[in-house]
């Protein structure tokens, strides 16, 4: 049978770079991008995976750069696109939105919210009819479970890239799964240690819920376990 072809959007480390070697055990042909620069584990995996991982060059912030990733495709060649791209504010995610500078603030705001979205309107196309097109949210961007405020920044990048894509999916998702996916408080450099899971713990269910969504036409915002979550 032929394997599944991925494009897995920021492979470097942390949850993509566990999607990317999970996709791999499971005999999908895999290619993960990361931004210019020093070696990665990513690099390391692909010496592992020569004949199923490569390795492309992409900052998703620079428009440039998605326009020409997207040149490297034919139309509905992949399987599944899944942009894990993301970052939190430089002092933390407790500085207020009083605290953070305007520059400080547009800068989450442009790599959580805007930039993954310009990935998916450029590369869908690249993807074929009831193929999967995944972002990376979280939990923290639901407007109806936020009770307890804090991480006021991210939480707005998250429910503006859940909202975005929710148009996004009025307007162009009628031929495809689109996955807002909220993985939960996670052992990564951005979850950090005090998180409840580690990514060996969770990366079956994530890589689970991301594929099994593959001829579900329309978006979900969902858990890990596949479960819907408030938007």
């Amino acid at each position: 049978m032929k394997s599944k072809t991925a494009l897995i959007i920021g492979s470097s480390r942390g949850i993509g770079l566990a999607i990317v070697e999970e996709l791999l055990k499971r005999n999908w042909n895999v290619i993960g991008t990361i931004r210019e620069g020093k070696r990665t584990k990513l690099h390391d995996l692909a010496e592992k995976w020569k004949d199923k991982l490569q390795i492309q060059y992409l900052d998703i912030t620079i428009p440039a750069q998605i326009e020409a990733i997207k040149s490297n495709f034919r139309e509905e060649e992949l399987d599944l696109v899944f942009v894990n791209a993301g970052a939190v504010n430089e002092k933390g995610m407790k500085e207020t939105i009083g605290e953070i500078s305007t520059e400080e603030f547009v800068k989450v705001m442009v790599t959580n919210t805007l930039s993954p979205m310009r990935v998916v309107e450029q590369l869908i196309e690249k993807v074929h009819k009831g193929g999967v097109v995944g972002v990376m949210s979280s939990g923290q961007g639901s407007i109806s479970d936020n009770e307890n405020g804090g991480n006021d920044v991210y939480r707005a990048s998250k429910a503006g890239l859940n909202m975005i894509m929710r148009s996004f999916a009025a307007r162009k998702g009628k031929e495809h799964a689109l996955l807002l996916l909220a993985p939960g408080w996670i052992k990564t450099d951005m979850g950090g240690e005090e998180a409840k899971f580690s990514i060996e713990e969770v990366i079956g269910d994530i890589v689970d819920t991301i594929v099994n969504q593959e001829g579900k036409i329309g978006l979900q915002y969902l858990d890990r376990f596949a479960k819907p979550v408030k938007w």
